[in-house]
């Protein structure tokens, strides 16, 4: 395709099927967890591929304003961190996350473990994102936290002194952030921690992503029940040099890229044993007709050369990150998509599922909202369109993905795409 720039805008413009190589930046996702281990950890920890982007940068403020000594090396994509053996340096500190929802939840109990006052605080639509049932939990562990504005919700002042440990009881988490938040600072607690779900938890493989981070760091945690956590106190981080694997969520927009255009796209470095949940996501492309590859250092999708790709029935609850990007391929389907359980995309950087519904209807399909989902029926030619991104650095990608099939699209505020991956138009201009 050709990407044509238009100040803080993109047009796009078809060219053809897809195909190409990409290598990725690092995953969001795992450079957040292991820089909030790492800052933790006795001794220097170095993260190679790790990513780079405003999230990343918020994360590595935030720990910086805690007293943690972080280097970034921009050329080689690498951080080194010099953990506080279990001390935070700072006693108090002022930090904003901006619209980082991922170093909030982390920053906040990573807080905790201090002792001193710190003050947690974001953009506009940060201080509408919910966070009661993180304070909550600190507070079962012992720890005085407040709200400066409305209840449950940020700026956060945290009051530490220290991690007194305990039982936390999650009802419903809106949030899997939540828990891999509390557990990544549970070992430091003075006493052991327990922590129980009663209800169904959201995005559950990326709490499997956070026990494979601890573990590999050191730390073991036992799953007493499938529901049930128990950290026992005493364990430290030891520091290291740990590699990220590439985007997994950033990958399936390339690989929709080929579904979409009969072409094939090949992710590097990322396999099909991936920590990250979202690889699931080609297993879906495979069920709407596409063709999945894999090797030992990729995997690829390749999209049905005759076009023809099929609509489907599907619960997202574990990869809601990927919801935009399938939301985006069902344009081209042949008959509706349903996107189930998914009712968490309301509290994200902007209410994805209203402002999916609001796009799509833009480029000609018929919509039904659900508060957990939406159903879309694509229309007989998709028209185009400028689409609002609403500040969500998802919503660009995912409809950049429409550009494939749709002259001249309009992606307004592109620039947002520098939450979590900046090149992303450059990456897809070259393939």
């Amino acid at each position: 395709m050709r990407v044509e720039r238009e100040g803080t805008d993109v047009r796009l413009h078809v060219t053809g099927p897809v195909r190409g190589a990409v290598r990725l930046p690092g995953s969001k996702s795992l450079t957040n967890r292991y820089l909030t281990c790492a800052a933790l950890a006795d001794g220097r920890s170095v993260l190679t591929a790790a990513s780079l982007a405003d999230d990343g940068r918020r994360m590595v403020g935030g720990l910086t304003r805690l007293g943690i000594d972080v280097e970034v090396h921009e050329d080689r994509a690498c951080l080194a961190v010099r953990g506080c053996n279990g001390h935070l340096p700072a006693d108090e500190a002022e930090i904003d996350v901006g619209d980082a929802g991922t170093a909030m939840r982390f920053l906040t109990a990573l807080a905790a473990t201090g002792y001193g006052q710190y003050r947690l605080d974001g953009s506009a639509r940060m201080r509408e994102r919910p966070i009661g049932q993180l304070v909550e939990g600190l507070r079962a562990l012992g720890v005085a936290v407040g709200y400066g504005g409305v209840e449950g919700y940020p700026p956060v002042t945290v009051l530490a002194r220290g991690l007194t440990g305990g039982e936390v009881r999650f009802d419903r988490p809106v949030s899997s952030q939540f828990v891999s938040a509390l557990l990544m600072v549970a070992p430091y607690a003075a006493q052991d921690v327990y922590i129980s779900l009663a209800g169904p938890l959201p995005s559950e493989p990326y709490v499997a992503m956070t026990e494979h981070v601890m573990r590999s760091m050191g730390v073991e945690l036992v799953q007493a029940e499938r529901r049930r956590f128990v950290i026992p106190a005493g364990q430290r981080y030891r520091g290291g040099e740990y590699s990220i694997e590439p985007d997994a969520s950033a990958a399936t927009y390339f690989w929709a890229a080929a579904a979409v255009t009969g072409g094939c796209v090949r992710i590097e470095g990322l396999r099909r044993d991936s920590v990250q949940g979202d690889v699931g996501f080609v297993d879906i492309l495979a069920r709407m007709g596409c063709t999945v590859g894999a090797g030992p250092d990729y995997l690829e999708v390749a999209g049905p050369t005759d076009g023809r790709l099929r609509g489907v029935d599907v619960d997202l609850n574990a990869m809601p990150d990927t919801v935009q990007t399938l939301a985006v391929v069902a344009l081209f389907a042949e008959g509706p998509t349903r996107i189930r359980n998914v009712a968490n995309l309301r509290i994200k950087e902007t209410d994805r599922i209203a402002a999916l519904a609001s796009e799509l209807r833009r480029l000609g399909a018929r919509v039904d909202e659900w508060e957990d989902g939406l159903s879309i029926w694509p229309p007989p030619k998709a028209t185009s369109a400028s689409i609002e991104t609403y500040r969500d650095h998802r919503m660009a990608m995912s409809l950049a993905v429409a550009g494939l099939r749709v002259d001249g699209l309009r992606i307004c505020g592109a620039d947002c795409v520098s939450k979590s991956f900046p090149a992303f138009f450059d990456v897809l201009d070259r393939l």
